[in-house]
């Protein structure tokens, strides 16, 4: 037990903070680009006080997404953007809402919740995206005890979990990562934990 503990208190951290809402619930669209509204300003004030420590880390980051590097940019994080933290490609989906797209294309829509491998939109699998933001993490170039914070989508967190829980691709659908929630992953190179509290 000891070695587990001393391994795991030498690990590099990742903290991921979801970005703040850019738009209500039922106007979400795929690869969301705009820019925080109203509600999420206030909300990522709200939080600044209590995440502020977060700003101490070796390295801070964010998803390309304007609402992504607003909420830093509130928060207090001053991070750099970080392509390969980007949403999924949705391909031709992009910009709609599900709704639309389910009225258009459902068999399109199953085939891409039911098979993890399929990108029926022409953008980017499920796989393929959490296999990109597993990357990511992998390849962070701080050593053993540093600290990284990244304002990602929501979408990004959930990928990163799956990759670090090694957990099967289906997970993603029964994951729920809400505005401004709070993730830590502890580890390194394709050794990660989940790390709460």
């Amino acid at each position: 037990m000891r070695l587990f503990e001393r391994s795991y208190h030498l690990a590099m951290l990742v903290t991921l903070i979801a970005a703040a809402r850019s738009s209500p619930l039922l106007d979400t669209r795929f690869g969301d680009d705009r820019p925080l509204d109203a509600a999420g300003w206030e909300e990522a004030r709200r939080a600044a006080p209590a995440l502020l420590p977060l700003a101490a880390a070796d390295l801070r980051y964010c998803s390309p997404t304007p609402r992504s590097r607003q909420t830093g940019e509130v928060l207090g994080l001053s991070p750099l953007t970080q392509v390969a933290l980007r949403d999924c490609d949705m391909g031709r989906w992009h910009g709609l809402t599900l709704a639309q797209v389910t009225a258009a294309e459902p068999a399109a829509v199953n085939v891409w919740l039911t098979d993890p491998h399929a990108a029926p939109h022409g953008g980017e699998s499920l796989v393929a995206f959490v296999s990109r933001i597993g990357g990511w993490l992998d390849t962070r170039p701080v050593g053993r005890d540093g600290h990284v914070v990244a304002v990602a989508e929501s979408s990004v967190i959930r990928a990163a979990m799956l990759y670090a829980l090694k957990a099967p691709p289906h997970s993603y659908w029964r994951t729920e990562v809400h505005p401004l929630s709070v993730v830590s992953l502890a580890g390194g190179r394709g050794d990660w934990s989940l790390r709460l509290g």
